[in-house]
């Protein structure tokens, strides 16, 4: 047995959920996700606990068992407390503003990059005096917040010879030295 699939989950206190036509839906303070549930995986909700259980032992189905469980508890969670992801600006003269859901970043290139997030995600920027500017990206969605701090930080991602870039706050990169360590 799955040892992801076979843990409980225990819904909190102020979040909604409910299976109809395998359809999973989660409503929360902070929004409603939704996740179709393939139907080879059971669901049962009772008192405040979600167990998943599978039909057969195939391959397939022990994947999708752990796979749906931690997919339905990341929704819980997004919806009961949220997700929060950092992202710092390494580089000199690299800045961001946030107009709106636009996000205006200087990184170097000839041009503004200007970036449009979903209306899901809510951003703060900060650019203190002797520290590096900072993105961080709230969400309740894993998924989304995920999928696109990954797509701010491709728009220039941390070299690693001087280690300038778009990276994650405690992210730590491989430097690599230049051609002087090469002459010795």
């Amino acid at each position: 047995m799955s040892r992801i699939g076979k843990l409980p989950i225990s819904v909190p206190a102020g979040v909604d959920v409910s299976i109809k036509n395998n359809i999973f839906t989660v409503k929360g303070k902070r929004g409603c996700l939704t996740q179709e549930i393939d139907s080879s995986i059971s669901v049962q909700i009772e008192g405040g606990i979600i167990q998943f259980t599978r039909n057969t032992d195939n391959k397939r189905d022990r994947a999708l068992h752990g796979l749906y469980r931690s997919l339905i508890n990341n929704m819980i969670t997004g919806v009961s407390v949220g997700y929060k992801i950092s992202q710092e600006l390494v580089g000199v003269g690299y800045r961001a503003t946030i107009q709106g859901q636009l996000l205006d970043m200087v990184l170097g290139y000839s041009h503004h990059v200007v970036f449009e997030l979903p209306n899901e995600i809510t951003c703060v920027t900060t650019a203190e005096r002797g520290k590096n500017p900072t993105i961080i990206l709230e969400s309740y969605d894993k998924q989304l917040i995920g999928q696109v701090a990954a797509k701010i930080r491709s728009l220039r991602t941390p070299e690693p010879y001087k280690g300038k870039g778009i990276r994650f706050t405690g992210e730590i990169l491989r430097r690599k030295a230049g051609k002087s360590a090469a002459k010795k």
